[in-house]
């Protein structure tokens, strides 16, 4: 299976957090399973982190080498990932999350996500 998970997940998941459900922890843990990560998920942390936001502290220069080194693929955002969010329904504001959707759709992976909002969304989408 070839898997994206979202932002929040890849900061559970590195952290060890309780709010990574078993569901989730399972499928990114499944060393079979292709895993990838967006650039834009460490953008989001940085922008995020910048603002002061409680829940993106994490450092995203080590996330970032932590899930290489862990076998992750960075997925880099190009301009067919940004050209393809004009074609989603206007379901969700953030746009870190509309572009993990428009990747996922375009290089045909799973993403995974936390956010049922998200998950409305068309194509191959796992609410974990």
């Amino acid at each position: 299976m070839r898997l994206l998970p979202d932002t929040h997940l890849l900061i559970w998941a590195a952290e060890e957090s309780s709010k990574l459900s078993k569901e989730a922890a399972d499928l990114i843990g499944r060393l079979e399973n292709n895993r990838f990560f967006s650039a834009a998920s460490i953008w989001e942390i940085a922008i995020k982190r910048g603002l002061g936001r409680a829940d993106f502290l994490i450092n995203p220069d080590e996330l970032r080498l932590e899930l290489l080194a862990n076998g992750y693929v960075e997925l880099p955002v190009t301009g067919v990932h940004g050209a393809a969010v004009a074609g989603l329904p206007m379901l969700h504001r953030d746009p870190f999350d509309r572009i993990l959707v428009a990747q996922a759709m375009i290089e045909g992976v799973t993403l995974l996500t936390v956010d049922p909002v998200v998950a409305g969304y068309p194509g191959d989408i796992q609410l974990v």
